[in-house]
């Protein structure tokens, strides 16, 4: 009799620090099948993630949540990446019809969800389904930074997409915030 094969999860998020836009979270079903170079996004450069992205949207099953600055004003950035991991756990399910056994989830924190979990510190470097779910989450964010781009070209997005640096302090100074700006965050939680 041939033994059931288990569904496992791995999930990863990006955009937790930006001061602006979405917190994205990925799940990726895990897999037999390797694509060679695969590791934490943050390891990659910008080409070599924008190619694995390719592969892994082509090879795997996945499922992506995205949760808007305007919800993590209202519920803070720990729930609404929570509320990130389980619309993309749910939307992978959804889209290829599994029953999903137990997830991987990057990083220390549980989400309420009716699956079998497990965290793990560093699960983007360790775990190989996580670090593609992690390339699949900085990547769709990266993406969605640079449409924002073209609604808001005064802010620069596509070029720190949305990240405290410099030059988004002073363009922030400049123009003031938009309405992909976490208000809840510094430098806008004074104006509250």
């Amino acid at each position: 009799m041939l033994k059931e094969s288990k569904h496992i999860i791995g999930i990863d998020e990006a955009g937790r620090g930006p001061l602006a836009g979405p917190v994205v979270a990925a799940a990726v079903l895990d897999s037999s099948k390797r694509i060679k170079g695969i590791k934490d996004s943050k390891l990659l450069s910008e080409k070599e993630r924008e190619r694995l992205y390719i592969e892994i949207i082509n090879n795997y099953k996945w499922g992506i949540g995205i949760v808007s600055a305007k919800r993590i004003d209202k519920v803070n950035i720990l729930e609404a990446t929570k509320e990130a991991m389980i619309k993309a756990v749910r939307n992978l399910e959804k889209k290829y019809k599994l029953k999903i056994d137990h997830l991987i989830i990057d990083g220390n924190m549980k989400i309420n969800i009716d699956i079998s979990q497990k965290s793990i510190i560093g699960a983007d470097r360790k775990i190989y389904c996580v670090s593609t779910a992690s390339i699949i989450a900085k990547i769709t964010r990266d993406h969605l930074m640079i449409k924002y781009d073209k609604l808001y070209p005064e802010y620069n997005f596509k070029r720190h997409k949305g990240y405290g640096t410099k030059e988004h302090f002073k363009l922030i100074k400049k123009y003031g915030s938009c309405e992909i700006h976490r208000k809840s965050f510094k430098p806008f939680d004074k104006d509250k």
